[in-house]
Parts: structure tokens; C-alpha cells; sequence
């Protein structure tokens, strides 16, 4: 490959993400029932109408424009998911644990929606041929809701089919003894804490009012609610100080909002991973953050 095919790749990448950066942002919910109505009435199917609208809604021009043309036959085809909601609804957590509207200090607990056709990340970036980065977005065809942490009325942890498909990986590696940085509403904590091979779980979050949150409406719901452990902490401290002597067989850390603010945590927590050479370490959307990177 040679340094102007490079330089082109590298350049599609940053347009990809730049543009869906920008919608996501500002209005994923911009495509509405209507319009994608309106299109399949011509006998497309609404996967294809929604990947025009979406184009579309993203300023390409796949018509008269060779560029915006080259770009959606590159990428649309493996970026874009039409889900299924009760796939999701299936899930062990979203069957077994109930969660309610609740607020404890600056922490909310609450259910949240995706309207039918809005758009939102599904899972980790992929890497296709030839270096192409591919987003994972995804949509349904009803309204999907789920659980929501907020932190002074802004959305900061969730339960989307984003977090469930970014930790299927790490659920299926968890064996043993389990330290896992980062609460959130306990996912993953309790998709761990399910599995025979798991002996415990021990949490480390350093958000007293999640962890209140956590104890007082979720962890009662727990089937396996014996193995877990919550420690109030700073993860680096503890990572640093606690974790060589913990014997921990498996170390999940979930720490970041997004690739944004998770690039820096996740490269400083990789520095303390010789000082526990016996265990193994996996990182939420490590994938995506190693792409920015």
C-alpha cells in the first residue's frame, strides 16, 4: 500500500468520525418513523432507508458526489445494525434486575429510551482491510429502554446494548477471583458473579453515592450477591497498592465515559499490570481507544 492510499485511509477515517461524532452529539434521534415509511413504501428494505437518511442526515451527498458516494459504499454496509430489542430484554440483567427511580446525593437512578430509529454506538470500532476504522451504530425499529446512572442530571453510566456487546468478551474471561474497576449498576459485576467459575467479585469505585445506589437497590436482587465485594477507593491507589497482594485471577477495568477521557486512564493503568504478572487484564472498548491511539 503506498503513502497516498495511507494518507486517503487515514483521512476517510477521520471524516467517518468526525461526522458521526457531530450527530451523535447533536441529534441521533433525527431520523423518524415517517421517513423511513416513506422509503420502504418504494420496496427498499429499512436497513437500506435508514442508511440513506442516515447519509444523508450526515451532510453526504451519495448522488451527485463521487467522494460521499466512495465513502458510504466503504463503510455504511459494516457500520450500520438494525437491532432486535428482545435479543437485549433476553439479556440476564435486563430479566432479573429491576431497577428503580432513585437519587442519593448527585447520583440518579432512573430508565432511559431510545426512540425507534434513533441512532447510537452498538459496540467496539472495528479494524477492516487495509486499516478502514468501522464505528458499530446501531438502531431499533421500537423504542428501547434502559437503565441510566446520572450525575447532576447528565447521563454518565448505562446499560445500552453498547455496554452488553463491549463486555461479552471480558464476561467470558472472567474466572476465579475477579477485580473489576468502576460500579456503574453492576453489569458486569453480576454477568461475572453468574458464572460457576467465579469464586468472587470485588469492585473497586471511588462514588460513594453510586456505590449507596448499588447496595440499597441492586445488589439485593443479586443471585450470587455472596460473592461480591465493594471497596471504596481511588482504582489507581488500589491498582498500585492493593491489587499485587489481592490474587486476583481477573482484572476488568471500566473507569471512562467514552474513548474521549478513557484514552489517558486506560494507558496509565496498563503501567501497574507488571506488578500482578499472574493475572490477566482486559479494558473496556479497548479496541476503539487503541484505534485513536
Amino acid at each position: 500500500m503506498n503513502e497516498t492510499t495511507t494518507g486517503k485511509i487515514k483521512d476517510d477515517n477521520y471524516r467517518i468520525l468526525t461526522l458521526l461524532s457531530r450527530f451523535l452529539n447533536n441529534r441521533p434521534d433525527y431520523i423518524s418513523r415517517e421517513e423511513i415509511a416513506e422509503i420502504t413504501g418504494l420496496g427498499v428494505s429499512a436497513e437500506y432507508a435508514f442508511g440513506v437518511l442516515f447519509a444523508a442526515a450526515l451532510g453526504l451527498d451519495i448522488v451527485d458526489n463521487a467522494e460521499d458516494t466512495d465513502l458510504y459504499n466503504r463503510y455504511f454496509s459494516k457500520m450500520l445494525h438494525r437491532l432486535d430489542v428482545r435479543e437485549y430484554y433476553d439479556n440476564p440483567y435486563f430479566k432479573n434486575i429491576q431497577i428503580p427511580a432513585a437519587t442519593i446525593g448527585g447520583s440518579e437512578l432512573k430508565m432511559e429510551l431510545y426512540k425507534p430509529y434513533e441512532a447510537f454506538v452498538c459496540n467496539d470500532i472495528i479494524t477492516a482491510s487495509a486499516g478502514r476504522m468501522i464505528p458499530q451504530i446501531g438502531f431499533f425499529e421500537t423504542e428501547f429502554r434502559y437503565p441510566a446512572v446520572l450525575e447532576n442530571n447528565r447521563i454518565w453510566m448505562t446499560i445500552t446494548p453498547n455496554e452488553i456487546e463491549t463486555m461479552k468478551e471480558a464476561v467470558a474471561g472472567a474466572s476465579g477471583n475477579v477485580l473489576t474497576y468502576g460500579l456503574g449498576m453492576g453489569y458486569y459485576a453480576y454477568m461475572a458473579s453468574e458464572k460457576a467459575e467465579v469464586r468472587s467479585v470485588t469492585i473497586v469505585d471511588s462514588n460513594e453515592d453510586v456505590i449507596r445506589l448499588f447496595r440499597t437497590h441492586i445488589l439485593p436482587q443479586f443471585g450470587n450477591k455472596h460473592k461480591i465485594t465493594v471497596i471504596q477507593a481511588d482504582a489507581f491507589e488500589y491498582a498500585e497498592q492493593q491489587m499485587p497482594g489481592g490474587q486476583y485471577d481477573f482484572v476488568f477495568t471500566d473507569l471512562w465515559h467514552d474513548v474521549s477521557d478513557g484514552m489517558d486512564m486506560y494507558l496509565r493503568m496498563k503501567e501497574y499490570e507488571p506488578l500482578s504478572p499472574n493475572t490477566q487484564f482486559m479494558y473496556w472498548i479497548e479496541q476503539s481507544i487503541l484505534c485513536y491511539l
